[in-house]
């Protein structure tokens, strides 16, 4: 099969194969990006629907954290997502995680007198 001129390739860049093991540490991915599988379970009851955030019921909410949870190889396909289940679920990159020493800093409350 000859390819024409502006023919784009099919499959994955060559390059992005070589450099692949160099940039797999820094991708953000479910299990990367979140110490705390009930902090996933946050995210989505605030956001989705994107057109809509916050309109899913509590059991879809579990759902689609189950799905993505799966997806990303950290519950299996049979595992049931609910209150008592998620917070039970260790985050790959749990450990990965420091916490901040500072103090929390803002502005000062106005004290009246």
């Amino acid at each position: 099969m000859s390819r024409t001129k502006g023919a784009r390739r099919r499959g994955p860049d060559p390059r992005w194969r070589a450099r692949k093991s160099c940039y797999s540490a820094a991708l953000k991915t479910v299990g990367s990006f979140w110490p705390y599988a009930t902090t996933l379970w946050d995210y989505i009851n605030r956001a989705m629907p994107f057109d809509k955030p916050g309109l899913l019921k509590p059991s879809e909410v579990y759902a689609v954290a189950a799905y993505i949870l799966n997806l990303n190889g950290i519950i299996g396909d049979n595992d049931i997502m609910d209150a008592k289940t998620l917070p039970k679920v260790k985050m790959p990159n749990r450990a990965g995680f420091v916490s901040d020493p500072r103090p929390d800093v803002g502005p000062k409350p106005n004290n009246p007198k």
